[in-house]
């Protein structure tokens, strides 16, 4: 396993993290279990979930499979996205943020994190707010690192001016949806982080699957894919994410490798990118991800991968998500 600076910062991570947005949802307890330890059996020290990641049930997993090995791993948790139907119930308030970090560390069986991350920026709380909370947590002990995620370049910018002129915590790194089917972060995003000291952990790395190569037309949902079981997924699926798929399979075939092991591959060669978190179902699918730490590119097949992905630096995200207005 290769490992990398979060930001700035000494913590070193795994350049594959675990992500977990599956477990009691997609992956059943038993399941999700045998991921996390076979994660940290292989040298993945990253695990990031999140509050309302199967409506916290990912949380309470973690935490059971954790017992005995916590400090094996560099746990990450959120909140900020909405948590129930209450009006203080989502943002980044102190009100909300308190009682969420004092949720998460009672499922994660933990007594700190060690990165905590806002999930979105929140219009309606000021970042004086959320940072002098966030701040506050890092001093009682409870969280180690904070970050952010969803943040617009301006946004993410602001906040870091804000920290260093009341003297508080930066953010070390911030989540993007970031792969070869969505460079719009490198517009903005990624230069600002490059520059601040910031980095980057993409979500959706392989575009929800799109870049595994699983999918062959627009019109047909392979079975047990993402497309199937979420049927909202289907609006990612076009000709032109297609063509894509297509084109890195054929590269990664030039090289004997998965077209997996290819796009998460190409995420690592970026200097801003600490570690790719990417989710499971099965052991096996975590297995097969693995070989992308060790896989080289030479400047030809990084010349090549830019080429058939260029377009995909303009247009909308693949995904953010935002608190609802």
């Amino acid at each position: 396993m290769k490992y990398r600076r979060l930001g700035n910062s000494g913590l070193k991570v795994s350049a594959l993290g675990l992500g977990t947005n599956a477990f009691g949802k997609r992956a059943d307890r038993e399941a999700s279990e045998q991921i996390i330890h076979y994660a940290i059996d292989n040298g993945i020290n990253f695990v990031d979930t999140a509050n309302i990641y199967a409506g916290s049930e990912s949380e309470k997993i973690i935490g059971k499979a954790l017992q005995g090995r916590r400090h094996d791993v560099v746990l990450a948790t959120k909140a900020g996205l909405v948590r129930g139907a209450g009006v203080n119930e989502r943002g980044s308030s102190r009100y909300h943020l308190m009682a969420e970090l004092e949720g998460s560390l009672k499922r994660l069986k933990t007594d700190y994190v060690d990165f905590y991350q806002i999930h979105t920026f929140d219009p309606q709380t000021p970042l004086e707010e959320t940072l002098r909370t966030l701040e506050d947590m890092v001093r009682s002990g409870k969280v180690r690192y904070i970050g952010a995620s969803n943040y617009m370049a301006w946004e993410l910018m602001k906040a870091l001016g804000i920290s260093d002129r009341l003297g508080l915590n930066r953010f070390a790194a911030t989540q993007a949806s970031y792969s070869l089917a969505d460079r719009t972060p490198e517009q903005e995003l990624i230069p600002m982080c490059l520059d601040q000291g910031v980095s980057i952990i993409p979500y959706f790395p392989l575009a929800g699957g799109i870049l595994s190569g699983k999918y062959s037309a627009a019109d047909i949902v392979p079975q047990g894919s993402r497309a199937e079981t979420d049927p909202n997924f289907q609006r990612f699926i076009s000709d032109r994410t297609i063509a894509l798929s297509v084109n890195v399979a054929t590269l990664a075939s030039q090289m004997d490798v998965t077209p997996s092991s290819l796009s998460l591959s190409w995420l690592m060669h970026q200097p801003v990118v600490s570690s790719v978190i990417v989710g499971a179902t099965k052991v096996e699918q975590l297995k097969a991800n693995l070989t992308s730490v060790s896989l080289e590119l030479s400047a030809e097949m990084l010349g090549e991968l830019d080429a058939v992905s260029h377009s995909f630096r303009h247009g909308e995200p693949f995904a953010i998500y935002r608190l609802p207005v």
